[in-house]
């Protein structure tokens, strides 16, 4: 393959200042992939595909070579992948670099423009500078959640959208979206202790460990039982759900201070409890559902109703990707970040990021995979929203988990493709 790389000086706001020349700007980033097997000369004459990523807070994939999706799209794309604002080598937004926008109350007000309807407004304007004319694009998971605000407000930008595992609610509380992910990861633990009844033993044995010792990940944090929970990211994968097996398998080695977890454990279980690689996904996670009230930590209310989530429940569930408070009280990369995640949670005027009328006369022919068991996007939501959007074609499959693509990419967007070209055509 070959790369090229682009930044873009986009407005902060989009919507309040585009054209004000004296407004701030940030910075996004994007990196081109081609397949080799075009030259130069007709790799220029390919249309454009945009990916956009999963999150929020994810930096776009970086591809040592062209495999399962990318591979598929290669053949007749030029694929961009964004750093959507605030992620990778775009305007970073982190503990390190908010505090140069003063205090939380200003940090606050900065991120308010870090939510889909600026990252469309970015890509709007990344697709002029690049001269192309409406494109395709396919989200994953976030991304197809960013994918429907795009048919909502800049739906004469695109050529055709695909979706895998990520159409939002139009409407509805944040509330209502956790509470049928509750309900969809305890069935999910439920089969996975079934697959390995050995697993439900040893967690049982973690989680009794780390009540009465204190165990420290690599880097000084402790490991408490709420946040070992958070290894329950396994459970949203087809094929990986089974590496948390392999995860807990060694969990324990013998001490002369007796049992302690095991330096190997520690070591794989650290990427899986913090967000030092994204906190824009626990700053902003549950604002990607909010249009209008606060969400007001609506994960942590909610599961007041489902106590076998509770680190002091007899014997625990695994979480998914819910975020709560006290996140920002464990985590050194969110610790700095508190006060600002607080005034998130309490702000009461999020403008809407759907058109329910624009997407209802939808003209761009779109195509989502929809996951029966889907632990982060819930297809019973999924699919109301798919009978919410004209020219929507949902296919609804058993076969795969959220992260489908990783599974059998090249198939799954073959799929797609084809759906949106069969109506194009």
């Amino acid at each position: 393959m070959r790369t090229t790389e682009h930044y873009f000086t986009v407005p902060l706001d989009h919507f309040s200042s585009a054209e004000d020349p004296g407004a701030e700007t940030i910075t996004v980033f994007a990196r081109e992939y081609v397949s080799a097997e075009h030259t130069e000369t007709a790799a220029k004459q390919l249309p454009w595909l945009v990916y956009l990523q999963g999150g929020p807070g994810g930096r776009g994939n970086r591809f040592m070579s062209l495999g399962g999706w990318s591979k598929a799209a290669a053949k007749d794309f030029r694929i961009l992948m964004l750093d959507q604002r605030g992620t990778g080598l775009s305007s970073p937004a982190d503990r390190n670099t908010l505090p140069l926008r003063g205090g939380a109350e200003a940090q606050a007000r900065y991120l308010e423009h870090f939510r889909a309807d600026s990252i469309v407004a970015d890509a709007e304007l990344i697709r002029r500078a690049l001269g192309s004319e409406p494109w395709t694009i396919y989200g994953q998971s976030y991304g197809g959640f960013i994918a429907l605000t795009y048919l909502s407000f800049a739906p004469e930008g695109l050529r055709e959208v695909l979706i895998t595992g990520g159409l939002a609610p139009l409407e509805g509380t944040a509330e209502r979206v956790y509470r049928e992910t509750f309900k969809r990861v305890a069935a999910r633990n439920a089969e996975y202790f079934g697959w390995y009844p050995e697993d439900r033993e040893t967690v049982d044995r973690i989680v009794r460990h780390l009540r009465t010792i204190e165990e420290f990940l690599p880097g000084g944090e402790r490991l408490t039982v709420e946040r070992f929970q958070m290894v329950g990211s396994f459970l949203g994968g087809n094929t990986r759900v089974d590496g948390l097996h392999n995860l807990l398998e060694d969990a324990f080695v013998d001490t002369p201070r007796g049992p302690r977890l095991s330096d190997t454990f520690l070591e794989q279980v650290r990427p899986h409890v913090s967000r030092a690689t994204n906190p824009l996904y626990a700053l902003m996670h549950e604002s990607i559902y909010a249009q209008g009230p606060a969400t007001d930590w609506a994960a942590w209310r909610v599961l007041r109703e489902f106590p076998e989530f509770s680190p002091d429940a007899p014997q625990i569930l695994l979480t998914g990707e819910m975020i709560y408070p006290w996140y920002f009280d464990q985590d050194n990369a969110l610790r700095p970040l508190k006060e600002v995640a607080e005034l998130l949670a309490a702000k009461m005027d999020w403008k809407p990021l759907y058109d329910p009328a624009q997407l209802a006369a939808n003209i761009v022919p779109a195509a989502a995979a929809v996951y029966t068991n889907d632990i982060y996007v819930e297809r019973g939501l999924s699919l109301a929203t798919a009978a919410a959007v004209r020219n929507l074609q949902a296919w609804e499959t058993a076969d795969f988990h959220h992260d489908g693509i990783a599974d059998d990419g090249e198939a799954i967007f073959g799929r797609l493709l084809g759906m949106v070209r069969s109506v194009r055509n």
